[in-house]
């Protein structure tokens, strides 16, 4: 039997890991971009050992549960995420008169529109053995099905997407 406090603390560790890990793994596309490609391998190596950690304790915590139930929980933080936290989040920038957290936020509403979206049909089709292809826009997180002509949420080429 877990703790409350044992399970907080794993929890807070994931959190601190996932976070870490796309940090640095932000740090290492700025390091290539500056023609530092070796310090850019030590923060890609350093982001995976971070998920590793990562996925330990959620593991451990008993986070990690069948497929059908980490979909639906998928749809609940991704509904959540469209419905109520991005739409608080814009009030607030939009009240400071912040363009540019307006813009991503507004590009993450609508990308998790259509992740929640996209769980939803996979929870559907779940038993389907039918191979199907995602397509990531690059800049807003949007994932299609097919190729677009350009991203609907912010205008991207689809050559530029990239596919799962």
């Amino acid at each position: 039997m877990m703790s409350n406090k044992t399970l907080e603390n794993l929890m807070a560790a994931f959190a601190g890991e996932s976070q870490a890990n796309r940090k640095y793994l932000a740090y290492a596309k700025k390091a290539e971009k500056e023609g530092n490609k070796n310090v850019a391998k030590l923060f890609k190596a350093a982001a995976d050992a971070e998920t590793l950690h990562a996925h330990k304790h959620f593991e451990v915590a008993g986070k990690l549960k069948s497929t059908k139930e980490n979909l639906e929980d998928a749809v609940n933080g991704e509904t959540y995420e469209y419905k109520q936290m991005y739409p608080e989040f814009i009030k607030i920038a939009e009240e400071e008169g912040n363009k540019e957290a307006i813009r991503t936020f507004t590009y993450a509403l609508k990308a998790e529109e259509i992740h929640a979206k996209l769980y939803k049909e996979a929870l559907e089709n779940i038993d389907s053995q039918e191979e199907v292809f995602y397509y990531l826009c690059p800049v807003c997180g949007n994932i299609e099905k097919a190729v677009p002509q350009k991203c609907f949420i912010c205008g991207v080429p689809g050559e530029k997407f990239i596919k799962y």
